[in-house]
């Protein structure tokens, strides 16, 4: 390892260790502006530079282009490096407009840092300044061309980090121009990146524009909750509101940077208007009330019920949006109460995905995001990252940016900001194509007699051979069997449910085959891990609920952090179910159909304002801190009231957990116990973590050694014969407008795109449709309407609907989903 001195302080560091990382290890920031650690070097701003004293250079050069060698000697305060860089900020705002009092970046701008630091106060140069036009580049992000300083971050990151081509350099020389051929929304699902990364005020949040100062703002690190992956993430608060979200480091999650949907879905927390509009009243019976007098009278009903009826007469539901809090306190809720419950689940075959990925994910076949970078091989099976956790995409595109082949065997048309190889297949054949692409590097497994994995790499073995593979997937066998660190990643939404158990036993058996190989589950929501884990051995799903209601077996319906009627599948159904209850208790922050229907509401306090726990996809704990005190938020530009009082409307809202233990009387010595104290009561992997908080911020991974092989994944479903239904209606997640966030969040509206079915082109000339065309899709319960994709990315007999918030879908009476092609008209 290299050791060199710089600024008389020696230090060693590892090979490849660029001199301006060695200088931070010290505590040394040698000012840049093109040098980011996640895009590496570029030498383009000529900030960076330092005095080379002795070693392989000698003189001013550029600490970013220079790796660190045994016997340097640097000098970051050398007057020549010093003047160097002076000269640097004196040309750089030679052009640059004196707009900080009017600039949303003023007070967190790396240009104002740096002039102020360099000591540059005066423009000596007489001429006019250059001036650009600036372009529309969507609703989140605000163009100020003016203020570029030619670094090439922005274009670094989008083109090559994110994959993106639509915004880039134009022109050549001082007339370089930063920005799309033509005006136009930003493609790239990934483009909020661009405030954080600009060192200047070129790229701003649209959405917090002229509303804030960095010094005015109450910040505290959080957690992104759009998906399973748990980004770290700091929350930005102002007047009893969040402002902005923005990308915290987290080396092992999300690295630097964060999806638009993270981003920018906060919208829900602030209030909203008209139908968005929080609820931040409880209720009972449709008139607004206290808070006490809510929490009391659901105590009231929930115990003249029990006494009534008997306990298993009320029944308990949450949601994968839930925090470990909620479902731990619903889970020892139902324990110690005798309630029916709690079910996270709506959909059987998606609770026994989700808790097959639980228990199959162990220590020894984990890994995370930064290790799917470094894979040599990915293996998408049955998953959509762009849609159901985008930043998974990102990491597969560094992957791939390594020269690692991709592979993606799934049944929509999936799309991945990198070179990928894509086998359409229906959801019963994901696990034969996956079978044939691992066999040939496994193979020798089987010949080891005594191995745990022998018979489960014999029956995979027999799988593969079912029928002959395609001839691009025997190319990918063949780099499979080369690699050393392939990385399988499955999902759980429109997969089989044996697929999981598969994919992890597929995952072991390279293991086994001497290679570093893991395996990354995709899971439905930011709760799914815990849901999985506090569900178990119950395999009872809302489904079950709901007929227990219509027979007159549960009375009251408790649900915290839940909308019944944003997920079930049969919106008719519940409807008339509801109406059987003598109860329906909504514990929320959303002003959901479940809100609007519930004889009593008490509003529930979000993550922003007092904090959650989740467990991401990988079984890592994450932690978010609040933010911000509850209460009704005040819009930018008010001034808050000037008559003083203790009340602040919602100020005194609890957590859902809270309430949760208030409604139910647990029993308690000292007020409402805390978390530390009743989650290892359901959960006994949290005993022994600590208090308060009971762990650190980026936690450590809840996994065991490892369950060993099963096989389970040998109970398959059947493809369809003769005279079976002729499609499979597969129901997905989009990044925009599936999730409940979606629907609550109208800082998300101008994301979201009108819905689409996706139909393999065999099938559509078979139906007589063409790409465009709008069709009538019936259903058990009705029908909806909807425009159609044609692509020969779909599998065959398979359609592909989104979970829309602009589309009726809610008519099923069941999964999955089998339609006639007569049942499709087109319109």
């Amino acid at each position: 390892m290299p050791r060199l001195i710089i600024d008389e302080r020696e230090i060693e560091v590892p090979e490849g260790t660029k001199v301006i990382d060695a200088a931070q290890r010290l505590g040394i920031v040698i000012p840049r502006f093109c040098y980011h650690e996640a895009l590496g070097s570029v030498g383009a701003c000529r900030m960076c530079a330092v005095k080379f004293l002795q070693g392989p250079f000698k003189g001013v050069q550029m600490s970013c282009m220079v790796d660190a060698r045994d016997g340097m000697v640097v000098s970051t305060t050398d007057e020549e490096a010093v003047q160097f860089r002076q000269r640097v900020i004196e040309l750089l705002m030679m052009n640059h407009p004196l707009d900080c009092p009017v600039c949303d970046e003023g007070g967190q701008c790396l240009l104002q840092d740096e002039t102020v630091s360099g000591g540059h106060a005066r423009r000596r140069f007489p001429g006019p300044k250059r001036t650009y036009r600036d372009q529309y580049l969507g609703p989140y992000i605000k163009h100020e061309m003016n203020r570029c300083i030619h670094c090439y971050r922005c274009s670094r990151f989008y083109q090559e980090f994110c994959g993106y081509r639509d915004l880039g350099p134009l022109q050549i020389g001082s007339r370089m121009y930063f920005g799309r051929f033509s005006d136009g929304p930003l493609e790239s699902p990934f483009s909020g990146n661009l405030v954080d990364i600009c060192p200047t005020g070129v790229y701003t949040d649209k959405t917090a524009r002229f509303k804030l100062r960095r010094w005015d703002l109450q910040r505290a690190p959080s957690v992104c909750n759009q998906c399973s992956l748990g980004c770290a993430t700091v929350a930005n608060g102002h007047y009893r509101g969040v402002m902005r979200i923005e990308a915290r480091f987290n080396r092992d999650v999300n690295g630097y940077f964060l999806c638009d949907a993270g981003r920018f879905g906060f919208s829900y927390a602030n209030g909203g208007q008209g139908r968005r509009e929080r609820p931040l009243l409880p209720r009972i019976a449709g008139v607004s009330a206290s808070a006490p007098s809510a929490l009391a009278s659901a105590r009231e009903a929930l115990e003249n019920i029990s006494q009534k009826y008997g306990p298993r007469a009320i029944a308990a539901a949450g949601s994968n949006r839930s925090s470990l809090e909620s479902q731990a306190m619903l889970a020892l809720i139902c324990k110690t109460r005798d309630w029916r419950g709690p079910v996270f689940f709506f959909d059987p075959s998606e609770r026994g995905k989700t808790v097959a990925a639980v228990q199959e994910l162990s220590s020894d076949i984990a890994v995370s995001m930064r290790e799917i970078e470094k894979a040599d091989l990915v293996i998408v099976a049955g998953a959509d990252p762009l849609n159901e956790a985008p930043m998974c995409a990102l990491a597969i595109r560094q992957a791939a940016r390594k020269n690692a082949p991709i592979v993606t065997i799934d049944s929509r048309p999936l799309f991945l900001p990198c070179e990928f190889t894509h086998f359409p297949v229906a959801p019963e054949k994901i696990e034969h194509y996956l079978a044939m692409l691992v066999w040939k590097a496994v193979e020798k497994v089987a010949e080891n007699p005594g191995k745990d994995a022998e018979m489960f790499c014999r029956q995979l073995g027999a799988l593969s051979l079912e029928s002959a593979p395609p001839e691009a997937m025997a190319a990918f066998s063949e780099l499979l069997l080369a690699s050393k660190r392939p990385v399988i990643i499955c999902g759980t939404d429109v997969t089989r449910e044996s697929t999981p158990s598969f994919a992890a036993g597929c995952a072991r058996l390279l293991k086994c085959a001497q290679k570093e190989a893991g395996l990354f589950f995709l899971l439905p929501g930011a709760g799914s891990f815990g849901s999985a884990l506090l569900s178990g051995t119950q395999s009872q799903t809302f489904g079950d609920l709901v007929e227990d209601i219509e027979k007159g077996v549960v009375r009251a319906l408790v649900v915290s952090e839940c909308d019944p009627f944003h997920y079930y599948p049969d919106h008719a159904r519940l409807e008339r179910a509801v109406s059987k209850l003598e109860q329906l208790i909504a514990i929320d922050y959303f002003p959901s159909e479940t809100v609007e229907r519930a004889s009593i509401f008490y509003p529930a306090s979000t993550v922003f304002e007092t904090g959650s726990t989740y467990i991401n996809q990988e079984g890592r704990l994450r932690f978010a801190q609040p933010v911000h005190c509850g209460g009704a938020p005040i819009s930018p530009g008010e001034h808050p009231p000037r008559v003083y009082s203790g009340l602040v409307p919602g100020g005194d809202h609890l957590p859902a957990w809270k309430a949760l233990c208030q409604i139910a009387s647990m029993p308690r010595e000292d007020g409402v116990p805390a978390p530390e104290k009743f989650i290892p009561s359901v959960l006994p992997a949290f005993s022994g973590l600590g208090a308060g908080p009971i762990y650190p911020v980026d936690g450590p991974r809840l996994l065991s050694p490892g369950p060993g092989f099963t096989s389970q994944w040998s109970q398959r479903g059947e493809e369809a014969g003769e005279g079976a239904p002729d499609f499979e209606l597969l129901l997905v997640e989009w990044m925009f407008g599936t999730s409940e966030f979606a629907a609550w969040s109208d800082s998300l509206d101008a994301a979201v795109c009108e819905p689409h079915m996706s139909i393999n082109t065999k099938d559509a000339a078979r139906a007589g449709l063409s790409d465009g065309d709008r069709v009538s899709v019936e259903l058990d319960g009705g029908a909806f309407e909807i425009a159609v994709s044609v692509s020969e990315r779909t599998a065959e007999k398979v359609l592909v609907v989104p979970r829309h918030q602009l589309l009726d879908w809610q008519k099923i009476k069941g999964f999955p989903v089998r339609i006639l092609a007569g049942k499709i008209r087109k319109i």
